[in-house]
């Protein structure tokens, strides 16, 4: 059977089933985050991207071999069973969308506008990436509530941000303590797609 191996793992599987997930994002954070969910029997997922695969997306993104391709029309042709919405997360989205049904919000967005406001809008329920770019070495990832992440520059930007706009509520994030390497946009599918699996991973134990 499909999943047998999974049941065997987590007693709960029918209600893991039936977990209704929105990720924001389907890079190279939020790409294997799907992945992962979806081969745990986790199908009740809809994806939200507006992008378009690129060449330089091919060193981390699953999907990326279907340049020039729409994000979420690639994500549908390889995981039938989501659902997907093709559009740019703004502010302005967030604030009109119905995240009422969902269980789980997942970020995986780098626009700081759009996910400070998604942040403020879902945070019961949203588990947020941090930084993933210019690190090498995934054993530092770690889960933690926004409010208790070091090291990681992005964070502190999201954290100082959220404190100037008064909010004082709590989160879970995924981030690193390795000091980001002195490049500009370099990224590694080894720690991209490691943070996309302690999503995952978050996601499921917190179900159990």
């Amino acid at each position: 059977m499909q999943f047998s191996r999974c049941k065997e793992l987590f007693d709960n599987f029918e209600d893991l089933n039936k977990l209704k997930i929105l990720i924001c994002g389907i890079g190279g954070v939020g790409g294997y985050a799907l992945d992962c969910l979806y081969r745990s029997g986790v199908q009740n997922i809809t994806a939200v991207d507006f992008d378009t695969f690129e060449i330089t997306n091919q060193n981390r993104q699953i999907g990326s071999e279907y340049l020039d391709k729409k994000k979420t029309a690639v994500f549908k042709k390889l995981y039938p069973k989501i659902e997907t919405i093709d559009i740019k997360i703004t502010p302005e989205w967030v604030t009109n969308f119905d995240f009422s049904k969902f269980d789980v919000v997942i970020d995986a967005i780098d626009d700081m506008e759009a996910k400070i406001a998604l942040i403020k809008k879902t945070y019961p329920k949203l588990i947020s990436s941090m930084g993933a770019a210019r690190r090498i070495n995934p054993t530092k990832i770690e889960v933690a509530d926004i409010w208790k992440t070091t090291i990681d520059p992005f964070a502190k930007i999201i954290r100082v941000r959220l404190k100037k706009d008064g909010f004082k509520e709590h989160f879970k994030t995924v981030y690193s303590t390795e000091t980001p390497l002195k490049c500009q946009k370099g990224s590694f599918v080894a720690v991209t797609g490691s943070f996309g699996m302690t999503i995952c991973s978050e996601v499921i134990k917190s179900s159990l």
